[in-house]
C-alpha cells in the first residue's frame, strides 16, 4: 500500500531529519541507513523499531 504523497512530504527520518522514500512496506532513510516499517498503513517512525538498511540496498537506490 502506497503511502499519500502529502504524507511522504511531511515525514522525515527521526534520526537524520532527511527525506524519506517508500520502498514496499518501509520507509527508507539513506542518510540514516535504517528501514522504518509501514504496519497497517501506519508509519513507525521508531529508531528501535527500524532495521539497517544493507549497503547493496543504499546503493540501488543511489541514483533516485
Amino acid at each position: 500500500m502506497k503511502l499519500d504523497r502529502r504524507i511522504l512530504d511531511i515525514l522525515v527520518c527521526p534520526v537524520s531529519k532527511g527525506k524519506l522514500i517508500q520502498i514496499d512496506d518501509e520507509l527508507w532513510s539513506k542518510q540514516a541507513g535504517l528501514a522504518f516499517p509501514i504496519k497497517d498503513g501506519i508509519p513507525v517512525m521508531i529508531e528501535s523499531d527500524a532495521r539497517p538498511l544493507t549497503q547493496e540496498e543504499i546503493e540501488s537506490q543511489k541514483n533516485q
